[in-house]
């Protein structure tokens, strides 16, 4: 194995170009280019760099049908760095999750679904008897550098007659477990003014910019006004695109006045991977570009800022001496489709490509 690469000629965003010298998987020297030759120098011409990709909501437990998939087809094969896996697993499996976390090239960290049986159904929260307190305070002191949050789902599919009851419950195992909550938000009942009256600051709203009537905005489009409170509050807005979550038309009206993604997530899995309209994490950003967000925007929302989310702001960073956790892309000015969660299609002029990732002591293409 190799010990120390050198990624030539490649780009920040600020548009200047730079060599990294990477020794046993650590930064040693970032430089102005220089005429370079030899087996392990990476020409990275036409590429840029950033801090590797975090993919702060994905479903990354294989075994569970439909919301499953393997560890790395949704990391570093996109370009992630970073998964989080966004509740496949309650108290029951978590242990199951974190072994896969050591199994995967991948770095996997989980939100905990506060129901313990997790996504082995889909209505996880339609029986309040799944949701055991004692279960889920034991296994976030089983792994608490691995379970970052808890994870609510918050749609009727899900909570069938129980309505707001979970969330309730989901505040109060917050509050002892001391992790925020990701919470889903989707059809009514419940609906979303009951949801945001119970969240906190630091709490993570996922699928904010989904087409279905329970949504941030009213008739007219225009923002809540529990949203902007909430908002101001310090509550994180999250896409997670997902198969039904992400709207052109909602995402148009976000960004005309102002409300914008902290984080930009996939909610990738198997199927909406291979059949749409999801894909990969490149098609993803690919979107907000084509919304008129600058790179610099987009790439923030799915490195510094989710690192700093996870307090763990060694993920968001490129820094010499520290670990080379690190993602190459290009931006193609190429026509590309891209399809929303209601089937409304785009073209684009350019779009993001992920081109390989530096993890662990490895170069790896994409």
């Amino acid at each position: 194995m190799c010990n120390t690469y050198v990624l030539h000629n490649v780009s920040r965003l600020n548009h200047q170009k730079y060599d990294f010298f990477i020794e046993d998987g650590t930064i040693k020297a970032i430089s102005e280019p220089k005429t370079l030759n030899g087996e392990h120098v990476i020409d990275c011409t036409g590429l840029y760099v950033s801090s590797g990709w975090i993919d702060l909501h994905v479903h990354a437990f294989p075994e569970f049908d439909p919301y499953g998939d393997d560890v790395d087809e949704i990391g570093i094969k996109q370009g992630v760095t970073t998964v989080v896996d966004a509740g496949s697993c309650g108290a029951d499996r978590i242990a199951d999750l974190h072994e896969l976390s050591k199994q995967c090239k991948t770095n996997l960290l989980a939100f905990l679904n506060i129901s313990s049986i997790g996504l082995k159904r889909i209505d996880e929260l339609s029986n309040l008897s799944w949701i055991n307190s004692d279960k889920v305070v034991k296994a976030v002191e089983q792994f608490p550098d691995f379970i970052v949050g808890l994870k609510a789902r918050m749609s009727k599919s899900v909570v069938g007659e129980q309505g707001i009851k979970p969330l309730q419950l989901a505040r109060r195992l917050s509050l002892i477990t001391k992790r925020s909550l990701m919470v889903h938000i989707g059809s009514s009942p419940p609906y979303i003014e009951q949801i945001f009256d119970l969240l906190e600051k630091e709490d993570i709203v996922t699928h904010f910019l989904h087409g279905k009537a329970n949504r941030l905005f009213d008739n007219n489009e225009h923002i809540h006004s529990f949203v902007t409170k909430a908002v101001n509050k310090g509550i994180h807005l999250d896409v997670g695109h997902g198969s039904a979550s992400f709207s052109f038309q909602v995402a148009e009206a976000a960004k005309r006045q102002g409300l914008k993604f902290d984080t930009i997530s996939t909610d990738i899995y198997r199927n909406n991977r291979l059949n749409g309209p999801v894909y990969s994490m490149s098609k993803t950003l690919s979107k907000f570009l084509y919304l008129g967000y600058s790179i610099e925007e987009v790439i923030a929302g799915v490195t510094i800022n989710a690192a700093n989310w996870l307090k763990m702001p060694k993920l968001g960073r490129i820094q010499e001496g520290e670990p080379a956790n690190l993602t190459l892309f290009s931006i193609e000015n190429s026509p590309v489709k891209l399809i929303d969660s209601e089937g409304e299609e785009q073209i684009a002029t350019k779009h993001i490509k992920a081109k390989g990732v530096f993890k662990n002591g490895t170069y790896l293409t994409c």
